[in-house]
């Protein structure tokens, strides 16, 4: 079977040549309706791209501002069965993938993808929804999150196609597996941000993190001295600096700026300046810097550090619990790039 079909190819032939009628499949008729089936989908008239018409399919980072779309915010077509009178000869997905950087770490990117080999999808999408029945009670409670999909015509026109469903409310097997057998082009790919950069990834440290002694402190805890520092084994130094619209809120996200695993002699002191520790003041002032210390295995007691405004810091001792101390300029010192 070649990877692409003619444009002029009906959807009929592509139906009869793959003998889908008789597959287990089942029926290629149009299933009636039921109460939770959304009748026809709406058509576009024109499909242009999926950085136009879908610029926050599969999103995981916000969107850049300032991206287009020919359609208001949050409006779509209505999703819905295919009306015979539409003809589909391609779909195309619309997605983020988080990729290998160019220079190291990792990004991620928009992306749409094509198929002209349709058959078996266009097939499974006209099966009905499976009613709730004896299986459900085996249903698991993983999440299936289909694709963003469209299907266009040959006039360009598109709709987006209602997915029938299985006795546990997912999308049925066979659809899955429709999708799953597509053979997909890249027609497009766009890179939207930075998901790791490549300096975090060769200190050890995640890109983005949030300020747990801002957190602490606005639950409106009163100060606590802070016991003495927990034994641990080598611990790695993450820095991160908080954007001026984080500064306040309720769980301060910062960005990753510089870290490494501390050498010996720079973790005693650190440590020795943790464990001789002050009640933390009331301060409510969000820091702009934060420091965390994490064990290299991942595995012991946590520290963040304040490194500027209240100069607080928080210890977080597994099994649980935490308690604040005061820091001060000299601990920041020991905590900074050089």
């Amino acid at each position: 079977m070649s990877g692409m079909r003619p444009a002029g190819t009906t959807l009929m032939a592509t139906l009869l040549g793959l003998g889908l009628c008789g597959l287990a499949l089942a029926g290629c008729a149009r299933p009636a309706d039921t109460p939770k089936d959304p009748g026809p989908a709406e058509v576009a008239e024109k499909w242009t791209s999926c950085a136009e018409i879908a610029p926050q399919a599969g999103v995981m980072l916000p969107v850049r501002p300032g991206s287009a779309t020919s359609r208001p915010a949050g409006v779509e077509p209505r999703v819905g069965r295919i009306d015979p009178a539409f003809t589909p000869v391609a779909a195309v997905l619309c997605g983020r993938d988080v990729v290998r950087g160019a220079a190291g770490g990792r990004e991620q990117v928009a992306t749409e993808r094509r198929a002209d080999e349709i058959g078996p999808l266009i097939a499974a999408l006209g099966l009905a929804d499976k009613e709730p029945g004896r299986g459900e009670n085996r249903c698991t409670l993983d999440m299936i999150v289909p694709p963003w999909l469209a299907l266009l015509d040959d006039q360009g026109r598109w709709l987006r196609p209602y997915l029938p469903t299985d006795a546990c409310g997912k999308p049925r097997p066979e659809v899955r597996a429709a999708l799953d057998g597509l053979r997909l082009t890249t027609v497009d790919s766009r890179t939207l941000g930075v998901v790791e950069s490549s300096a975090a990834e060769a200190a050890g440290c995640a890109q983005h993190w949030s300020d747990m002694v801002w957190v602490e402190t606005t639950l409106g805890r009163p100060g606590r001295v802070a016991p003495a520092a927990p034994k641990a084994g080598p611990l790695r130094l993450c820095v991160y600096q908080v954007p001026a619209s984080e500064r306040g809120g309720g769980k301060p996200a910062g960005d990753f700026v510089y870290g490494r695993p501390l050498p010996p002699e720079r973790q005693a002191d650190v440590l020795r300046a943790l464990a001789d520790a002050r009640p933390a003041v009331d301060c409510a002032t969000p820091a702009s810097r934060f420091a965390v210390l994490r064990p290299v295995d991942d595995n012991g007691p946590e520290w963040y550090v304040e490194l500027d405004a209240c100069r607080r810091f928080l210890v977080v001792a597994p099994p649980g619990g935490s308690q604040l101390g005061q820091g001060d300029a000299a601990l920041a010192a020991l905590l900074g790039p050089s």
